[in-house]
């Protein structure tokens, strides 16, 4: 393998590859069940086997990767109890953090709110589901700074990891973004004109929006998801 240069003075070769293979498994470029080898990644990088594995114990911890003791280590499974499990945390945490939303937004933040959808609608028109992407973390971020919660953002975001892999199975890119802006549009403004419930009522809409895509997914790709019990 052509072996990689590691960038940024302030960096360490456990960030560098971690960044690389989250990279890898959330573009899916490797797939659920790809084995993945210390070896060839510490030669990639020029490193030796440790920031190797200590860039698979993170990844291992936001089950991206199941490292097995004397077996190969693999780009983790959808489990349909952790992707449950993960979309009961988000949508608890993000009901609250909107009807606080609700109460505190203010006219400084409603133009913040006008502007996020005025980035998302440009990257939608150009075409630039990478760009659409960051700004649809940077959303739901504003959303937990006019809460008062920022720290609720790192809840959300986590989750929220937890089942991009399955959005970027699902339908292109292209088509889901005009789907992704009206539901940001509709929590958006149910957020500035102060109606709690119905930004509570548009989030669960847009997080219900992942119902077909696991449907489809488990159907077209069963080997992608671990199987069930019993």
């Amino acid at each position: 393998m052509e072996q990689l240069k590691l960038s940024g003075e302030r960096r360490t070769s456990v960030d560098e590859i971690f960044d690389f293979l989250h990279e890898e498994i959330v573009s899916l470029r490797l797939r659920p069940g790809d084995k993945i080898s210390e070896a060839e990644i510490a030669a990639r990088f020029g490193v030796s086997r440790q920031p190797v594995r200590d860039a698979f114990s993170r990844l291992a911890n936001i089950d991206l990767l199941l490292i097995r003791p004397q077996r190969a280590t693999e780009v983790k499974r959808f489990s349909a109890q952790a992707i449950e499990k993960s979309r009961f945390v988000r949508a608890a945490v993000e009901a609250e953090v909107l009807r606080r939303a609700a109460v505190n937004c203010d006219s400084g933040w409603r133009a913040r709110l006008d502007a996020a959808l005025d980035a998302q609608r440009a990257a939608m028109e150009a075409g630039d589901f990478d760009a659409f992407g960051k700004l649809d973390y940077a959303f739901h971020q504003t959303l937990c700074q006019i809460a008062g919660t920022e720290f609720a953002f790192d809840v959300i975001s986590s989750e929220k990891a937890k089942v991009d892999r399955l959005c970027v199975l699902g339908l292109s890119k292209e088509n889901r973004m005009p789907d992704l802006l009206q539901d940001h549009h509709d929590i958006a403004h149910a957020v500035q004109r102060g109606d709690a419930e119905g930004a509570v009522a548009a989030a669960m809409h847009h997080l219900s929006r992942l119902d077909s895509t696991i449907a489809e997914i488990s159907a077209s790709n069963a080997g992608y998801f671990d199987p069930e019990p019993g």
